[in-house]
């Protein structure tokens, strides 16, 4: 009797520029929502802050655990999050523990940028809070197996492309395409 491995399943990896996309479109969400709470006085706004972790739990934990893996944003452009075991995707979506220890990386760098956002005008160095964003992000570019950032490496997750979704950088795509052919008549 000889053991047969059976080989893995393929998993398309998810283009980075989709991910920041899926990425800004879920950060636009929340932030958009927690602005509402927010004040004209300069500084951090400490309500507006708890509106924003409440809204990036919800469109980024609760909604991806109920919904096959996919949030506002990875709906819009056909991606999914799954679990990694052991260096392999296994094709399962991952546990709510899994996508909170996630969310609340991504999520604190998220936090720092609406911070940032709202007090560029006036403290120019507000920008200097993209970079815990930008750390944790930019590590998909060093990883060419897997293009897993920071929070997937520890988390232990990973971005799929998925024919599940709205598609909406094939239709953005499409409508430029008409719109330069109708230039061009």
């Amino acid at each position: 009797m000889t053991i047969e491995r059976i080989p893995q399943k393929h998993y398309p990896k998810a283009e980075i520029w989709r991910r920041g996309l899926a990425l800004g479109l879920d950060f636009l969400g929340a932030w958009l929502v927690s602005s509402l709470f927010g004040s004209s006085s300069l500084g951090i706004q400490f309500v507006q802050i708890l509106v924003f972790i409440f809204c990036w739990l919800i469109l980024r934990v609760v909604l991806v655990f109920n919904n096959r893996g996919q949030s506002l944003g990875r709906w819009a452009f056909d991606l999914k999050i799954l679990e990694v075991e052991n260096g392999q995707v296994v094709g399962r979506i991952p546990e709510l523990l899994a996508l909170v220890k996630r969310e609340a990386i991504i999520g604190f760098g998220a936090l720092l940028v609406s911070i940032a956002l709202g007090n560029l005008r006036a403290n120019p160095t507000a920008i200097l809070l993209l970079l815990p964003l930008a750390i944790d992000c930019g590590a998909a570019f060093s990883d060419p197996q897997l293009r897993q950032a920071l929070h997937d490496r520890y988390a232990r997750t990973f971005i799929v492309s998925s024919r599940r979704g709205y598609s909406l950088d094939i239709k953005i795509k499409r409508l430029v395409d008409t719109l330069q052919r109708n230039v061009r008549r």
